[in-house]
């Protein structure tokens, strides 16, 4: 798979050693398995991405690029996939999450029948680092509080399924193009034969 393909929109390193939340992981953002474009890669680093932008509400990079340094798989690709939540998605995937866990384990005594619209933008709310770091632990807690463990169900199942489907995904699509080019490769290697006058058995 051509690697360009990904490079049009994946950060790069400079990025990340720009960035003041990945400063104190700089020296290990050096690695080269972290920039490596191949299938057991990037698959990786989807499923990574996947997993923390899912299940992370705060710092999902972060969290992201810790897991790829761990698993050694692309750092970019880990970074771009957390995108998957954003202002536009999380509000539906969030509420998803929410009935899923709720189908599973019922709701609390006394607990709202469902997330109402002031709950939901706490929660969404509390995805935003705009309060630096030291905000964190308690955007954390306040979306503890408003969540509840029906969401936590929800999101920790829709994470993992994800960062299955997109692992799979991602072999499945490589595999795909491969035998592509190849039958496009043996086109035209057999078509320059003709062109020649040679004929195969």
């Amino acid at each position: 798979m051509r690697r360009t393909r990904f490079y049009k929109h994946m950060p790069t390193s400079q990025s990340f050693h720009d960035n003041r939340y990945l400063r104190p992981l700089a020296r290990y953002l050096h690695h080269h398995y972290l920039w490596q474009f191949n299938r057991r890669t990037v698959a990786g680093g989807l499923a990574v991405g996947l997993f923390a932008g899912i299940l992370s509400p705060i710092a999902q990079i972060l969290f992201a690029s810790i897991l790829a340094m761990i698993a050694r798989v692309n750092l970019p690709v880990a970074a771009f996939a957390t995108l998957v939540t954003n202002p536009f998605t999380v509000p539906p995937i969030y509420y998803a999450a929410y009935r899923v866990g709720k189908s599973l384990i019922g709701s609390d005594p006394g607990a709202a029948e469902d997330l109402d619209p002031e709950t939901m933008e706490k929660i969404v709310g509390a995805g935003s680092l705009e309060g630096g770091i030291g905000n964190w632990f308690a955007n954390m807690i306040d979306w503890l509080q408003a969540a509840g463990p029906q969401l936590m169900l929800g999101l920790a199942i829709f994470s993992v399924v994800s960062a299955v489907l997109g692992y799979v995904l991602v072999h499945v699509i490589w595999q795909l193009n491969s035998r592509l080019r190849w039958k496009r490769r043996v086109r035209r290697i057999q078509q320059q034969m003709d062109d020649c006058g040679i004929k195969g058995d």
